[in-house]
């Protein structure tokens, strides 16, 4: 139940592995807020359109919220020390195996989103930087109660992108790492990166 939201939401503002064209000047709390609003008005206004043809819905994620993401990073905080020594083009087709797999499980995750929730966005909190600037956000579930969810940021050249979020104390990028790094080192990464393009190698949503 946790994880239904976890992905589906993290879709709303974070998603992995495209780079944006032109530089975006915003902060990192406008791309939340700003994202959110867009993302929300979207789904309520097609959520029966995009029930119908999931493919829509792909379009959406893949324009609208993919170009957020510092790709390459993020990458390479998934795969960690098992990604040292690896080649720039090994990185970039594990960046887009990876993007593949985000790209279907947020669009259809965010068909589940329910139109009683809503998102907060919460003021900056503690030490932050150029390297890393937590955006602190909540979800508030339409049965009661909040989720705490997390984005953090990097600025790069194309502008401030994301390149983690975190649900309940849980970080995307370590869930996938504890999946991927061992089977990394055991097969490589070329034959981790064809199955996990291929399907042959699911991964799991914790």
């Amino acid at each position: 139940m946790k994880y239904r939201l976890i992905f589906p939401l993290a879709a709303l503002l974070t998603s992995v592995f495209a780079m944006a064209e032109e530089t975006d000047t915003r902060d990192p709390v406008t791309i939340i807020e700003e994202t959110t609003t867009h993302i929300l008005t979207q789904l309520e206004g097609r959520r029966d359109e995009y029930t119908e043809n999931p493919a829509l819905l792909r379009d959406m994620v893949n324009n609208d919220l993919l170009p957020l993401i510092d790709t390459e990073y993020s990458a390479r905080l998934i795969l960690g020390p098992a990604g040292r020594g690896i080649e720039p083009q090994q990185l970039a087709d594990f960046a887009e195996a990876m993007r593949g797999v985000l790209l279907t499980r947020y669009a259809d995750g965010l068909v589940n989103f329910r139109s009683g929730e809503q998102i907060e966005v919460l003021p900056l909190k503690g030490k932050n930087t150029e390297k890393m600037t937590r955006v602190r956000t909540r979800l508030k579930l339409e049965k009661g109660g909040f989720v705490p969810i997390d984005y953090a940021f990097r600025k790069t050249p194309a502008g401030w992108k994301a390149f983690d979020v975190t649900v309940e104390g849980i970080s995307y990028v370590i869930t996938f790492r504890n999946q991927i790094s061992p089977q990394v080192k055991q097969n490589g990464i070329e034959k981790v990166t064809e199955g996990i393009r291929t399907g042959n190698i699911k991964l799991e949503k914790e």
